[in-house]
Order: structure tokens, then sequence, then C-alpha cells
């Protein structure tokens, strides 16, 4: 009986001390681990909206996949050299414990071996690299933990993408792309067995530093795979027949996507609060709106010396160029600087004074927009004082008055700052601050650009996209969308528009800001297609011909851009001694390169429906061949007056009588370079004068030569004075 009781509290403290033993593995385990833990760092992708992949940001270079998507003979390499018996064991292979406690009592060797790859896994996530028996047994402790909460096919997948392969790449998504420059699905069995050589020694079997050694490794991995029955015989010896790649596909970073790559992150980090440390780490798919032959474009136009103004002073001219999608509001490029750097001083967003390019948006466009003006009124054109501030022409030229056409088109200083006065600057600032274009200053200087703050080519590029938009402002956007690892949405672009203008006063600025590009300040480059566009450029008081700033803004029907050019200080020994016509020929070049091909853009602008097109300007011609010749009927003398006149059938011409009292006007001749007098007075038949009108404006030009008429061969003129 005592025997008895003897063996029932043996086995009694044996079950005790077995259960104590698992519990204290289970509360360990679930102590140690740390589901956060398992989180592991992915590379963020950013691709255009083709599902190109422009580049890809990481703390660590690591694509996850799924388990599905890794073949079965790449798992089995993986399983051949590091854990056959993976699917049979609970965590820990005791067999392979027992081989590796045998190896440490016969040769004095440190713990290690033994390792199945939940315990890879666990030592690579929470523990140490340090060797010691604690550490052997918190790894197993933690393998068991983790058996009992995934299953096996978890534990493998997370296993395959976190080891570390070498070359800066985790996983077998990052290392199949690096040293194949394929995904992993497509991976065959040698190349499988080529990558389960590599997490044993990543930099001693690199088939890019230590190919034979690499070759030898795999098809040792190749051999095992034969020995547990996942490969044949003669499978094995084909494939150990193949040869390893020595030139891997390193991912390069195309400095063209540098700038437009950092305005992605600060947009992520201002509109959607994901930190860069977040999307280096977060393994986010976000879909941008650039256009990759644009932002190469652009890069390439910017690598050019000569495409950049002459300048004095050792500061190298730069420029920021920016290029907006008008139906969404999308950047399709952006181009932050000749050499930019990541994390750079980007140029696109950097404030500068704007020049002319603003009298569109601060002037012309909200003068139309009150109703009492048009494109032909006209305005002041003379050296006025507005107290303490006198703007003049640059050309020192005044002509009296200029129609608002003829002002744009020419970039007349006088009759935008008068214009602006007349219409007042709250007028001005409620236009501008609908298109997030906000500032202090009160003065009329605004209307050249004066601003102390300045304004960005990113600012300047979505203004001018309202006017391509029928009056209707979108705010532009770099990201169009941002998916998680998992590929739920984690955030999409929402439209943002409001009207600004109505479509008769955008399409009146079209017009007018087209003969900038055809006959006016922006006649500089070559471009095919359709483009309305204004020049501006920033003077630096106190050198003649030297400026600060130069501008281009315009648009075609589908894009709108702004390119600024300067250097980054400028003072008495570093400015610029060229004006806009550099950067109107360079804006020109990028869209013909970047837009070469494109077959669906537009020839030409098309008014929106209900409003009135802009009819061309009609121009004045020098008359000063008119003749008179005279001839008698039955009625009383005949004179015909005959001019050279205008092509332009509208322009219209009065005919006077030139008389002591003065020129009294017998009629009004449209389309027409003739008149008849009738019942001209017999013995005084008369002198007369034509003068070109203008009905567009309501003005008369210069006299012709007045002519007298006489009964003789040759009819009698002098010059009108």
């Amino acid at each position: 009986m005592a025997k008895l009781k003897f063996i029932v509290t043996f086995f009694l403290l044996l079950a005790a001390g077995a259960l104590t033993v698992i519990f204290g593995i289970v509360l360990f385990g679930n102590y140690a681990i740390d589901n956060k833990e398992l989180v592991m760092d992915a590379a963020t992708s950013i691709e255009d909206t083709e599902g190109n992949v422009i580049t890809s940001l990481y703390l660590e270079n690591r694509e996850l996949v799924a388990l599905d998507d890794i073949p079965e003979h790449v798992q089995h390499a993986f399983l051949a050299v590091e854990d056959h018996r993976f699917f049979d064991h609970k965590g820990v292979d005791l067999r392979s414990v027992g081989r590796a406690a045998y190896r440490v009592v016969t040769s004095g060797a440190k713990v290690e071996g033994g390792s199945t790859i939940t315990q890879q896994l666990a030592k690579n996530v929470f523990l140490s690299p340090e060797k010691t028996w604690w550490r052997k047994i918190q790894e197993v402790l933690i393998a068991v933990n983790l058996e009992v909460r995934y299953d096996k096919e978890e534990i493998l997948e997370m296993y395959l993408n976190r080891i570390y392969f070498g070359h800066g790449a985790h996983g077998v998504q990052a290392a199949s792309k690096l040293y194949f420059d394929k995904h992993v699905s497509e991976l065959t069995a040698d190349e499988g067995a080529l990558l389960a050589a590599l997490p044993k020694g990543p930099n001693n079997y690199s088939p890019l530093q230590h190919p034979e050694r690499s070759k030898e490794r795999r098809d040792l991995v190749l051999g095992l795979m034969e020995r547990h029955g996942y490969l044949s015989a003669e499978e094995t010896v084909r494939l150990q027949g193949r040869t390893i790649p020595t030139e891997g596909a390193r991912m390069t970073e195309n400095p063209a996507y540098l700038s437009y790559v950092d305005l992605v992150l600060e947009e992520a980090e201002e509109r959607y609060n994901l930190t860069q440390e977040e999307v280096l780490k977060g393994g986010y798919r976000i879909v941008v709106e650039m256009d990759p032959e644009i932002q190469q474009a652009a890069y390439n136009a910017f690598q050019e010396e000569g495409n950049f103004p002459a300048a004095e002073g050792e500061i190298k001219p730069d420029g920021g160029f920016v290029l907006i999608n008008n139906e969404t509001g999308g950047v399709l490029a952006a181009q932050g600087g000749r050499e930019y750097v990541r994390q750079g001083f980007n140029r696109v967003t950097a404030k500068r004074q704007p020049g002319s390019v603003f009298k569109p948006l601060a002037v012309y466009a909200p003068a139309l927009e009150t109703g009492e003006y048009e494109p032909y009124s006209l305005l002041k054109d003379e050296k006025l004082s507005y107290g303490d501030y006198s703007p003049g022409n640059v050309d020192g030229n005044y002509r009296g008055e200029l129609s608002m056409y003829d002002a744009v088109k020419d970039s007349a200083n006088a009759p935008a700052v008068w214009l602006l006065n007349e219409i007042g600057l709250e007028t001005a600032k409620d236009s501008l601050e609908k298109q997030n274009i906000v500032f202090e200053e009160e003065g009329l200087g605004i209307a050249l650009g004066g601003l102390d703050g300045g304004v960005s080519p990113l600012d300047i590029a979505a203004a001018y996209t309202t006017f391509a938009n029928n009056g209707i402002y979108k705010e532009p956007y770099f990201i169009k969308e941002i998916a998680d690892r998992n590929g739920e949405i984690y955030a999409s672009h929402e439209e943002t528009e409001h009207e600004v203008f109505s479509p008769q006063t955008a399409w009146y600025m079209t017009r007018m800001l087209e003969a900038v590009v055809t006959e006016g300040t922006g006649q500089a480059g070559s471009y095919e297609g359709p483009l309305a566009g204004k020049t501006g450029t920033t003077q630096f008081e106190g050198i003649s011909g030297a400026s600060r700033d130069v501008w281009f803004a315009g648009y075609t029907p589908e894009v709108a851009g702004a390119l600024w050019m300067g250097q980054d200080r400028t003072d008495e020994n570093n400015y610029l001694t060229e004006r806009s016509s550099v950067p109107t020929r360079v804006f020109k070049s990028v869209l013909t390169a970047g837009l070469a091909g494109n077959e669906s853009l537009s020839t030409a602008f098309e008014p929106p429906e209900e409003v009135s097109d802009l009819s061309d300007p009609i121009r004045f011609v020098e008359i000063n061949d008119l003749t008179a010749e005279v001839s008698l009927g039955w009625r009383g003398a005949r004179v015909e007056l005959n001019w050279s006149g205008s092509d332009d059938e509208r322009l219209q011409y009065n005919v006077y009588e030139v008389t002591s009292s003065g020129n009294n006007k017998i009629a009004e001749v449209t389309g027409e370079t003739s008149y008849t007098v009738q019942s001209a007075n017999v013995f005084s038949p008369g002198s007369y004068v034509v003068v070109p009108y203008n009905p567009q404006i309501d003005r008369e030009g210069d006299a012709s030569n007045t002519v007298h008429a006489n009964y003789s061969l040759f009819s009698k003129s002098e010059d009108a004075s």
C-alpha cells in the first residue's frame, strides 16, 4: 500500500511539474510575444495611374507577399535546407535539439543549431543575436507559443517575408527582384534554391560577390531537396548545371523623380497625416498623377546649361517647373531644381516675385468679371503717379490709351496699374483668395506682381488652370489614392473646386493669352499645338537690364503650368541679364517633348457653350495715297475718292470734306476703299480727307493725306497735318 502511494505521489508530482512547465511556457510566451513586433516594415511603392512603379521608399527593402504567391518549389527549397520536418513538429524539433546538444557536449561549442523555422522567426523578431543558454530557452518558449497562436502556413509566410538576403533585400519578394529581376511567383526551382542558400550567410554566399561559393551552396540546397523528396535525381542534376546571376537588378533611383517624390511625401503628411517614417515602413501603395514622360522631359530640360538665362555673379541660375492636368487638378510633373537632391530646396513650392504673369490673375480677369470692361475696352496708358508709386512701361513708351487686348499682349505696365486702381484692390484680392493666393499687401504694385511674400510656380500653375477650366478652380494635388499593405483604400483624393470666373471671362482671357503667344511677348520658342500664356519679368532696381525673376505661365486645353527661373539670391553682384524669353522657350520645349505622340490632344481651344467669341482685333492702317478725280454729269460734278485700305473689311472709313470751319463728315464706308461724292460744286469740287475708324474701340486712327479735287488730268494732294 505504501509503495502504491509513493508511485501515485510520484506521478502526481511529475504531472504537476509538467503542468508547471507547460504553464510557464505559455505564460512566458504570452508575455514575450508582442503582436506588433510581428508587423514587418515594408517598402511603400509610388505608382503612376497606369500601375507603373515610379519608385520604392523604405527603411527596409521589403515587399510583402502571400504564401500563395510563393511557388511550392521555392517553399520546398527553404524547408529542405532550414527545417524539413517543419510540418511535423510544434515549434521545436526534439531530434534537432538532441543533435545540437550532443555537438555542444562533445565539442564545447557555443549554443547554436537545431533551430526550426519557427524558432528562427522567434529569434529574428523578439530576441537579441547573443548565443547563450537563456536566449535559447527563450527562443524555444516563444516558438511553442507562436505555434499555438498561428498555423503553419502563417508562420512560414512571416518567415519568408522577414529573412534577410543581403544587399539590402528583406524577404523573398525583394530578393527575387534584386537577384533575378522578377516577381517571386515566377522563380524556378534552382532560383528558389539560390535564395534559400543565402540566409545562412548573405555576404558569404552572395552570387554578386562570391559566385563560386554561391553556386556550391545552391547546389547543396538542390541536393537536400532531392534527399527529402522534393526533386528527382534527374531534375537535381539538370538544375545544378544552371548558371547563377552575377549582376543584380539593383534598384536605381531616377533623379528625374526626386523632387516629385518629395512633394508626394509632403502631401501624405499634410493631407493624410502619414509621417515619412510611416510611409517608409508601412508598405503602402501610393498612386500619383505623375506622367513619367513629361517628368523626364522637364528633368532633361533642366540638365541643359543653355536652357537657363545668362547671369552675373557666382550663383548659378536655377528653376522650378510644374505642370497640372486641367481636368483633374493632378500634378503631372514637378521639377524643383537643376541639381535637386532628396529633401532639398524645392523650387516648385518656393515663393518668388511673379512679375507680369500675375496681371491676368490680379487685374484683367477680375476686371472682366465686374462686367464693366471687355477685351477691347480702352485703358489709360500714361505715366501716372498714385501717391508715392509711379509705375512705368519697360520700354518708356506711352500711347495715351490702349485696349485691354493689347495691354495683355504687349505686357504694358501702366494700363495694368491704372485698371487695378479703377476696380479696387479688394476685387483683385477676392478673386485671388478663391484660388488659394493670399497676401497682406495693399499697394497697387500687386498689379505687376509686387508681393513681399511672393507666389510659387505651383500657385501660379493652379491659378492658370482656372482659365482653361471655364472659370473653375481645382485645387492641385499629387496623390490620387493610398492603399495599405492589405490592399484596403486608406485615403483617396476628393476634388475641391469652385467657380472663380464666369465661362465668358475665362474664354476672353484665353483668347487674349493666345495672342500673347502668337504675336506678343510670348513668341519665343515653338510649340505646334494650341497654347495660351503670359510672360513675366521682375527687374532688379538700380542696374539697367538686370532681372530677378523670369517666368512663363501657360496652358493648353489639357494642361497648365508655370516655369520660374532665377538665382536663389539676387543682389548687386548676382542678377540675371536675360528676360522672360528664356523660360518661354524652355516651357514650350518641355511640352513638345513631354506630349510627343499623344494623339488625344486638342488641336484648338474650344469655346464653352453660350459664350460670345472674341473676334480678332481690328487694326488701323496708314492711308497716304488718297486720290480724287472729278467728272461732270447732267446733275453736276462728281468726285471719285480712292485709297489703299485694310484687308480687314471690318475696318470703317469716315470721309470728311475739308472746309474753312473744320472737317465735315459726309460718309461712313465699311469694307470699301472708295467713295463717290455726288453733286459736288461744279466750280469748287472741294477738298477731302479719309480717317479710318475702329468700331471695336470706338476710336479713329490717323487721317489720310488731304486731297483737293480739281478739273485737271491729275488731282492735287497734300499731306494732312
